[in-house]
């Protein structure tokens, strides 16, 4: 398992690094561990306009300024929690959401969790891995180097390509910032959707 200085870096240069990680989590009625396919970097105030610490630190976002190796988990569209791993240096905000990847344990646990999804879509997005994982929205702020998290992370980082972060409306959804990061080919990779605002 990784330590903590692994994780004080930028988030832009630790996305390509987590892809191949796996994260596991172990909830009452046992774990799930998924391998990490397709993860997002977004970076903190006046520095990403894509970012949730783009204009500061709030209540929200406050996790995103600690230390890293944390869990920035956050509720988005009135339905769904995504999971971020906070990075960088404390005081400054950076993480990386984990966008999608493919179940390698807790097979059942996480086809329970996720109704009638293939097992290709079980992680793939971020919300459905959030789901498949069970890990709650009140999770925010929990060390991911501790129980009930465990991380492992490749040796090497794989070969990657990265282009423009989904769903990000605005500047920060353009190809000024090509900080979606990816596993060609993984079947865990979720389709690239643009914002009808985001810039070119």
């Amino acid at each position: 398992m990784p330590d903590r200085a692994f994780f004080a870096r930028d988030s832009v240069e630790l996305a390509p690094l987590l892809l191949g990680a796996v994260l596991a989590y172990d909830s009452d009625e046992g774990r799930v561990a998924v391998r990490l396919s397709e993860v997002e970097a977004y970076r903190g105030v006046g520095e990403d306009p894509g970012s949730h610490a783009h204009r500061g630190e709030t209540p929200r976002t406050a996790v995103m300024f600690g230390a890293p190796a944390h869990l920035y988990a956050y509720f988005t569209y009135g339905m769904h929690t995504c999971l971020n791993v906070v990075s960088g240096v404390d005081g400054r905000a950076s993480a990386v959401l984990l966008r999608g990847g493919t179940v390698v344990e807790g097979l059942e646990l996480a086809r329970g969790r996720r109704g009638a999804a293939s097992d290709r879509d079980l992680a793939r997005g971020p919300a459905r891995l959030a789901v498949a994982l069970g890990v709650p929205l009140a999770a925010t702020g929990a060390d991911l180097l501790a129980p009930p998290f465990r991380i492992e992370v490749l040796a090497e980082a794989p070969e990657s390509e990265s282009g423009p972060r989904t769903g990000v409306s605005g500047a920060g959804g353009g190809a000024a910032y090509p900080w979606r990061f990816w596993l060609p080919g993984d079947p865990g990779v979720s389709p690239y959707r643009r914002h009808a605002k985001s810039h070119a």
